[in-house]
């Protein structure tokens, strides 16, 4: 494998009932470097943020035994307990899932969590949910900080933040070590369609502050479970900017949807995404 950069899949790629030690071991046979573990909204991926130190040690020993690696982690349940959220029980929620998500990837050695650029979700944005997530936002960097974990924005769906500029506007205010940019290249395709702007160009906003980047395909207006290959999203012009920046830590995101031929699809992904990435490598003449 290339140690130029690492590749990591995304752990919604494979059904959902595979131990650890066998979505390891698809990682790993499949040609991607380490996996990305997701923390959602749905109560089973919740309560991993209540797993006992023996079974935090369970999955550390499932990657000492598969030689592979969970080395970021997807925090997608803001989407459901937002950090503007209006009720401040449940904003106060989303901060004790911080907390916990910080100490689970502390024990899991995870230096990287994707947090979900969005202020609210199920409600509709205002300037006071605007005003409540900046300032929570401050209070889950200090809870990173204070335990060494990176945590970058990711480029969403929704006009909130749907592009690196608007992350950075977040990034810049809060102005942390701990606090920066987890773009998302489909979605950011996307944007590009709506706004104008390319990616690349959107992308050069957030120099010295991306972290990583997730390769996912997209079509105008559709956002999940499109299959590589099969899309628009800009690859060529995303990851020469990535690239040029210094960003070596790429993630494929894609979906199990149910198909007999997962493994497959799984090891195409690996083959495919990378391919992109070391092109882009290449045209850089590294």
């Amino acid at each position: 494998m290339s140690k130029s950069y690492l590749l990591g899949m995304y752990e919604k790629a494979v059904p959902a009932e595979l131990t650890w030690i066998e979505r390891l071991e698809v990682a790993r046979d499949s040609g991607f470097d380490y996996v990305e573990i997701s923390v959602d909204e749905s109560d089973a991926r919740l309560e991993r943020l209540e797993w006992t130190p023996a079974e935090r040690r369970q999955l550390v020993r499932a990657m000492d035994n598969t030689g592979e690696r969970v080395r970021s982690l997807c925090l997608s349940a803001h989407r459901k307990y937002p950090l503007g959220a209006s009720d401040p029980k449940v904003a106060e929620r989303s901060l004790e899932i911080m907390k916990k998500v910080c100490d689970l990837a502390c024990d899991l050695g995870v230096r990287t969590i994707q947090l979900a650029g969005y202020d609210v979700y199920y409600e509709e944005g205002t300037d006071a949910t605007r005003a409540r997530f900046e300032e929570n936002l401050a209070r889950a960097v200090e809870i990173a900080s204070r335990v060494g974990v990176l945590l970058g924005f990711e480029t969403m769906e929704t006009p909130f933040m749907d592009t690196v500029e608007k992350a950075m506007a977040y990034v810049s205010k809060i102005d942390s070590p701990y606090l920066g940019v987890y773009p998302d290249l489909g979605n950011l395709t996307n944007a590009s369609l709506l706004y104008g702007k390319s990616v690349a160009d959107d992308i050069a906003t957030g120099r010295g502050h991306i972290l990583a980047a997730h390769c996912k395909e997209t079509v105008a207006g559709k956002y999940r479970e499109i299959p590589f290959g099969t899309g628009t999203t800009d690859y060529d012009g995303g990851l020469d900017e990535l690239v040029s920046q210094g960003v070596r830590r790429f993630v494929a995101e894609f979906w199990y949807v149910g198909s007999e031929k997962w493994r497959e699809d799984v090891a195409f992904a690996s083959s495919y995404v990378r391919g992109k990435i070391d092109a882009a490598f290449d045209r850089a003449g590294l």
